[in-house]
C-alpha cells in the first residue's frame, strides 16, 4: 500500500513536471498584412502566441478609424451619419489629434481628407488636377477647430468636413498593441507596422533594439546606413519622394497636403523621421506635420520642443539631398 502511494506520488510529480516543461517560455515573431501594409511584431519570454488577440485589436482599429472600410465609424461619420456613438479608440485618436493640431499651429490636420481624396491619395481614388478655385472650395471644410466631440458624438460645423486619421492611426495601433503587451507584463518587444516602430526593453543578451535606416546622403559609400537605438522609444517617417503622382500634364502631386494652403506641391523637405520617448501616434503625427511645415518651420518647432528628435532629408538650393539631424546615438 505504501509502495503504491509512492508510485502514485512520483507519477503525479512527473506529470506536473511534464506540464511545466510544455509551458516553457519562448520568443515570438508575428508577421502579416494590415492597414494596407505589412507588420512585424517581436516579443520575448512568454508561452503565449498572441496572434488572435492582436488580430482582434487590428479589427477594432479598422472598425473605428479606417476610411477604406465603408462600415467603419469614421466612414459613417464622413457620409453624414450624426448618430454614431464613437468608441474609446476613436475618442482618444480624436483628442490626441486635437492636441497636436494646436501644438503644430494647424500643420497637422486630419480634416484635409476631402483634399487627400481629390488629389487621388485616398480611398476614392479621384485623381483630379484641382484648379485654384476648386482648392479654395475644399479649404472651406478644412480645420480641426470645425469639429468637436460631445457625449460620444462627432459634431461638425459643416457636414462636408471629412475626417482622415490615416496619418496618426497606424502609430496609434502600435500604441494599442504596446499597452496590450504591458498589461501582459511583457518587458521586451518591438512593434513595427508599415515602417512605424515602437520598442521597449532589450533584445536578447541585454542588447538594445537597434535598427538600420537607409541614409541616401551617403548611399554610395560604406556609410549608406544609419543605426538608431530605439529601446523605449517610438519612430515614424513621412516622405514624399516615393508617395506622389504625376498628372497627364506632367505636374507632380505629393501625398502630404499643406492644410494651410490646400496644395499638394513639394516643399524642400523630402523626408522626416521623428524619434522620441513618446507614443508612436505622436511621432507619426509630428512627421506628417513637419512635411507640411517644410524645413525652416520644423527647425523652429524643434527648438521649442527639444525632446523630439529628427532626421530630416531636404533638397538644397543646388538640388543636392542634404541631412539635418538632431538625433544622436545614445
Amino acid at each position: 500500500m505504501k509502495l503504491q502511494k509512492t508510485i502514485t506520488f512520483i507519477t503525479v510529480l512527473l506529470i506536473l513536471l511534464g506540464c511545466k516543461e510544455e509551458k516553457k517560455n519562448s520568443d515570438f515573431t508575428l508577421e502579416g498584412y494590415v492597414f494596407g501594409t505589412t507588420y512585424k511584431i517581436t516579443y520575448f519570454n512568454t508561452n503565449v502566441n498572441y496572434q488572435k488577440p492582436l488580430d482582434s485589436l487590428f479589427f477594432l482599429m479598422n472598425k473605428s478609424t479606417s476610411t477604406y472600410i465603408s462600415t467603419s465609424d469614421i466612414s459613417k461619420i464622413n457620409s453624414g451619419n450624426s448618430t454614431v456613438i464613437v468608441d474609446e479608440i476613436f475618442a482618444e485618436v480624436f483628442e490626441k489629434s486635437k492636441r497636436i493640431y494646436k501644438e503644430t499651429d494647424g500643420f497637422f490636420d486630419p480634416t484635409v481628407g476631402n483634399l487627400v481624396n481629390a488629389y487621388g491619395f485616398g480611398p476614392k481614388n479621384e485623381k483630379q488636377n484641382l484648379t485654384d478655385d476648386e482648392i479654395k472650395e475644399h479649404m472651406q471644410f478644412v480645420g480641426l477647430d470645425k469639429v468637436s466631440l460631445k457625449n460620444g458624438k462627432v459634431l461638425k460645423e459643416d457636414p462636408n468636413v471629412y475626417l482622415d486619421f490615416n496619418s496618426i492611426a497606424k502609430g496609434f495601433a502600435i500604441d494599442v498593441i504596446a499597452r496590450f503587451f504591458d498589461g501582459k507584463k511583457i518587458e521586451n518587444y518591438l512593434i513595427e507596422i508599415g515602417g512605424e516602430i515602437r520598442a521597449k526593453g532589450f533584445k536578447k543578451n541585454n542588447k538594445p533594439w537597434l535598427i538600420r535606416v537607409v541614409n541616401p546622403v551617403k548611399s554610395i559609400d560604406n556609410e549608406g546606413f544609419k543605426t538608431i537605438n530605439l529601446s523605449n522609444k517610438s519612430m515614424a517617417t513621412s516622405g514624399n519622394y516615393r508617395k506622389f503622382r504625376v498628372s497627364s500634364e506632367g505636374e507632380k502631386y505629393v501625398h502630404t497636403i499643406n492644410p494651410k494652403t490646400g496644395y499638394a506641391t513639394e516643399s524642400n523637405l523630402l523626408s522626416a523621421s521623428v524619434i522620441a520617448n513618446k507614443d508612436c501616434a505622436d511621432v507619426d503625427a509630428y512627421a506628417t506635420a513637419f512635411m507640411a511645415m517644410g524645413l525652416e518651420k520644423t527647425k523652429e518647432f524643434l527648438i521649442k520642443n527639444p525632446s523630439i528628435k529628427v532626421i530630416l532629408l531636404f533638397s538644397s538650393n543646388k538640388g543636392i539631398i542634404e541631412e539635418y539631424a538632431t538625433y544622436t546615438d545614445d
